[in-house]
Formats: structure tokens, sequence, C-alpha cells
């Protein structure tokens, strides 16, 4: 009986300790599991977090992209306008060294005059002299009667002298006097010139100015040649190949374009400037002058005509009526093809349509520029 319940509580201490050890292993195996749960949602954690990290970092990646093309863009535009303002510093200079050169001459002519001036001066002294010479004579003659006939013979000859020195001296006095109111008269009317060129130079200028400045504002990417004013426009966009009939690719862009350009030069500040509103056609040399010549006019017209069938939706009846007196239409046929760098014809950008504008004035720079090079007064000596 012992040894049976000595076998039986054996028996229970050992089912005992492998119950425990199971515990503990049970114990261990959930505590791994749990270890390995937490390493798991803290990789994925950090895999979030990778993926959002590096997310950010390509928006701000774009984004610094983006700043750096309009940082491009704008340098490219100040050096557009620095290259404008260069150029309107050498016409400036060039006005200056022309007036220089005037200026120049006309102290030169001052110079002339005021040796005239002496001239005259010692002419008029040497005169009274010979004046008071001849006094002395006459008081000599009641006590010379023996010497009169020679006495009157020199003072004949001195008289014809005084007669004339007398001459020349009036006729230098008439040509000094003619040449001093020559150069007022110059000075006067270049001072004037000067002045219109300025005008129509600084007018110019400014149109020019807030053309781009209103197209920037209404956010509309157009080439304006800063010369001239001009905006050229390819003809494979506004027409089919040989065709004159718009197609509606080039009715948006004109639609975008044309009213904002007519609007700045028929505007109250401009209008009374702009002689004309130009639309000129151009093609390339292909066929023979007279077709391309028909076809650059059909071209140039309907554009014109385009352009004449929206006024109303952006210009008043009155504006309407003055670009109606100012817009004309030209086919220029292959006339002023363009080059590439090569030297050969590019046909596609010679096939064009150019819209430009005429200042009223134009005309009258040179002819200015001409009268201040020719209308130097000459100085008699």
């Amino acid at each position: 009986m012992k040894i049976v319940n000595r076998r039986k509580m054996n028996d229970e201490g050992s089912h005992n300790i492998w119950r425990s050890y199971s515990d503990m292993m049970s114990g261990l195996l959930l505590l791994f599991v749990l270890i390995m749960a937490v390493c798991l949602m803290q990789a994925q954690k950090n895999y979030n977090d990778r993926l959002a990290e590096q997310a950010t970092r390509l928006q701000t990646q774009d984004e610094l992209d983006r700043t750096q093309e309009e940082l491009q863009q704008r340098e490219s535009e100040v050096e557009a306008q620095s290259l404008t303002l260069t150029d309107m510093q050498s016409a400036l200079e060039n006005q200056a060294a022309m007036l220089s050169t005037k200026e120049s001459e006309l102290d030169a002519a001052q110079i002339t005059l005021s040796q005239s001036q002496e001239t005259l001066t010692s002419a008029q002294k040497q005169l009274e002299e010979q004046r008071k010479q001849l006094e002395e004579q006459q008081t000599q003659l009641t006590n010379q009667q023996a010497q009169l006939t020679d006495q009157q013979t020199q003072l004949a000859d001195q008289q014809n002298l005084l007669s004339q020195q007398e001459s020349e001296l009036e006729a230098r006095d008439a040509a000094l006097l003619s040449n001093q109111e020559k150069l007022d008269k110059q000075t006067k009317l270049m001072d004037e010139q000067q002045k219109k060129i300025d005008q129509i130079i600084g007018v110019k200028a400014e149109l020019i100015e807030d053309l781009n400045q209103e197209f920037a504002e209404n956010q509309i990417n157009v080439n304006i040649d800063p010369q001239t004013g001009a905006i050229v426009l390819d003809s494979s966009v506004l027409f089919a190949f040989r065709e004159s009939e718009l197609t509606p690719e080039g009715e948006q862009i004109l639609y975008e374009i044309l009213p904002v350009y007519c609007e700045v030069l028929l505007s109250e500040q401009y209008a009374d400037y702009v002689a004309e509103i130009i639309i000129d056609g151009y093609t390339d040399s292909q066929g023979d002058y007279l077709s391309n010549l028909e076809l650059s006019q059909n071209r140039a017209f309907a554009v014109a005509s385009y352009l004449h069938m929206i006024s109303g939706a952006f210009l008043d009846p009155n504006s309407q009526k003055v670009l109606q007196e100012k817009l004309t239409a030209n086919g220029r046929s292959e006339s002023n093809l363009i080059l590439d760098e090569n030297g050969q014809e590019d046909r596609d950008a010679s096939r064009r349509v150019e819209v430009k504008f005429r200042l009223k004035d134009d005309e009258m720079i040179q002819e200015l520029s001409d009268v201040l090079a020719g209308n130097t007064v000459s100085v008699t000596e």
C-alpha cells in the first residue's frame, strides 16, 4: 500500500513538472509572439513614415523645379528688357553725338564771327584815325595854299579809300548780321526737331512696352519685335497648306491676340499717333510669284476680315470706325524671305502673317535727321 502511494506521488510530481515546463514554454512562446507583433508594427510604422517622407521630398523637389523654371523665365524676360534698354540707350547716345557735332560747328561759327567783329573794330579805328588826319589836313589848308593841288589829290585818294573801306565794312556788317540770323534760326530749328524726335522715339517705346505689359497681364505668350512692335504669326497654324481660309485653331489664336493688340493701339493715349494698322501676308518661294502674291493677299485679307468681324466685341462704334480708317491688308508674296543660320531659305518661317503698326511721324524721323545733318549754316569769312 505504501509502495502504491509512493509511486502515485512520484507520478503526480512528474506530471506537475511537465505541466510547469509546458506552461513556461507557452508563456515564452506567447512572449515571443508579442515581441514579433511589436517588431512588425514598428517596422510597418517606419515603412509608412519613410513612404510619407519620400512623398514629401518628391513634392518639394517638384516645387523646386517649378520655381527654377519660373526664375529662368524671369531671367529671360529681364535679359530681353535689358537688350531693349541697351538699344534705346545707343539711339540716345547717337543723337547726343550728333548734337555735340552741331554744337562744335556752332562754336566754330561763333569764333569766325568774333574774328570778323575784331576786324571790323580794327577797321573802324583805322577809319577814325584817317578822319582825324583829314581834320588835321583841313586845318593846314589855310596855311598851305601852295600845296593845295597835291593835298587835294591826296585827299581825293584818301576819300576813295575811305569809301571803299566803308563799303567793305558795311558789306561785312550785313554778312555778319545775316549769318547771325541764320545761326539763330538753325539753333531754334534744331531744338524743335530734337524735341520732335525725342517725342516720337518715346511714344513708340512706350507703346511697345504697354503692348508687352498688356499681353503679360492677359497671360498671352506673344513675341513682339522690340524695334517695330510687330507680331509674327505662323501661317501653318492659321491656314492649311496653300489655303487662305482660317482654321478653327487659327481663329482662336487671332481671337486672343488681335483684341489686345488693337485695344492698346486705339486707346486714347496712342490713337492720335497711330497712322496705320498693317496686316502683311508672306509666302515661301515655292510656286510662281503671282500665285504666291494672290495667296498672301488672300491670307492677309482673311485675317483683316476676321478682325473686322470680331471688332464689335471689344471696341465701341467710334473705335470701330477708327480701326476701319487705319486698317490695311497687303500681300507680299515671296518677298523678304526668312533665312536660316546657313543663309538658306527657312520655308516654314517665311510662310507667315505679320501684324504691325506705323506711327504718323515715322516718316518725319528720317527727314528731321537729314535736316539736322545738312542744314549747316555757311559763315562768310
